[in-house]
């Protein structure tokens, strides 16, 4: 068995030339600014969501609170509640998400009740639009409105 014989010192290269190391280092630069990018887009997007999804929910409880209005058009004097003379359009609605730094978004429920027939049937439509604006890095970025709607039939 023989064994290859040992290079003398002055003949082995054993080091990265200027622009290796350059290259290298321009390569992990780009791949951690990928990486930083893609982890502030999905922060941004997420707290996108969470205001979407409490503007979702500010809109469901102004169509429950529509739905809970007494409505009996049979009733002795008949009453009806149910209009949207009855819900004023409020801007001082808060979107209930926690977020760094405290800011407060609010939105505007707006109420839109149909009365769709009468006879036989009563029935009417109501929807809700939440409308909110979406602050990212201290900017409006857009106006967003969440909907919600329904059919509502009489007091039974």
């Amino acid at each position: 068995m023989t064994f290859p014989r040992r290079q003398q010192a002055s003949q082995v290269s054993s080091g990265f030339t200027l622009v290796e190391v350059i290259v290298a280092l321009a390569i992990s630069a780009l791949l951690f600014a990928g990486v930083i990018m893609g982890f502030t887009q999905s922060a941004q997007r997420s707290e996108w969501s969470a205001y979407n999804l409490a503007a979702q929910s500010l809109a469901q409880q102004g169509l429950e609170q529509a739905r809970a209005a007494n409505w009996d058009p049979q009733a002795a004097t008949p009453v009806d509640n149910c209009t949207a003379a009855k819900f004023p359009t409020v801007g001082t609605n808060m979107l209930d998400v926690p977020v760094a730094g405290g800011k407060i978004t609010y939105a505007t429920n707006t109420w839109t009740i149909l009365n769709l027939s009468t006879n036989p049937y009563p029935l009417k439509m109501i929807r809700v639009d939440c409308t909110w604006t979406f602050i990212k890095s201290g900017v409006p970025s857009g106006v967003f409105t969440n909907t919600v709607a329904t059919l509502r039939a009489p007091n039974q």
